[in-house]
């Protein structure tokens, strides 16, 4: 049923679509994992990172002892009003940790990348945020996400520094739960001013100004974390 190499991608596709559809209701409780992974065709492993990736993103929620649920609140407004989930890295590293982290990693990829993207990367930078707003618009939220996983990584692979590159990739998961984290609590205006900041570093990194570049990804990022109640 889904591409191997993607399934906990496809798999978190899937029940969202259910969830927009309607064939699973806000405040349901999802079947057991054993018998959800039955009838999705997945293994529990990637039903589970799908559960998940789902959670983050506010749309379950999971209770106690009691199961996982179809988040209560109604994301159709995208009013920013949904709580977050837990922290999946509590055991390594804080969100606070990753947030500073990220500061400092991206602001310099951005400015070493400068004047390396080539037209066609720096499209590739429009096309995503541009599906970031239209797929916000319509609260797929996955997309959306994907999209922005899609933008920060285009840079990332212009990078003329090998050893932040590979930094990176080390901690790319704890990056994109921060990219994921902050969806529950993004009202429709921090999204119009996500888009603008994505904007402002594709300008930036079109005019070959490196400076620019590292300023803009490190407010965008600083931005993001406000978003979470956090200021690194």
């Amino acid at each position: 049923m889904f591409n191997k190499t993607l399934v906990p991608q496809s798999v978190a596709r899937e029940i969202q679509a259910m969830i927009r559809s309607g064939s699973l209701k806000p405040g349901e409780k999802i079947p057991s994992q054993r018998i959800f992974s039955q009838t999705l065709g997945v293994s529990r492993a990637s039903l589970r990172e799908a559960l998940l990736t789902l959670e983050t993103l506010g749309l379950l929620k999971t209770e106690m002892g009691r199961g996982t649920f179809v988040a209560e609140a109604s994301r159709d407004a995208g009013d920013g009003a949904g709580p977050m989930a837990p922290w999946r890295y509590s055991d390594s590293y804080s969100v606070f940790d990753v947030f500073q982290t990220r500061i400092l990693l991206e602001g310099e990829i951005a400015r070493l990348s400068a004047g390396r993207l080539t037209q066609l990367q720096l499209d590739k930078m429009e096309s995503a945020t541009q599906t970031m707003e239209d797929c916000w618009a319509r609260q797929d939220l996955l997309a959306n996400v994907e999209a922005d996983l899609e933008f920060h990584g285009t840079i990332v692979s212009a990078c003329a520094n090998a050893m932040l590159k590979e930094l990176y990739q080390t901690v790319r998961a704890q990056i994109t739960e921060t990219q994921r984290q902050p969806i529950p609590q993004t009202d429709p205006e921090r999204m119009r001013h996500s888009i603008a900041e994505h904007r402002r570093i594709i300008a930036a990194l079109r005019a070959n100004d490196a400076a620019a570049a590292r300023t803009e990804m490190e407010t965008h990022i600083r931005n993001t974390a406000r978003c979470a109640g956090l200021s690194p």
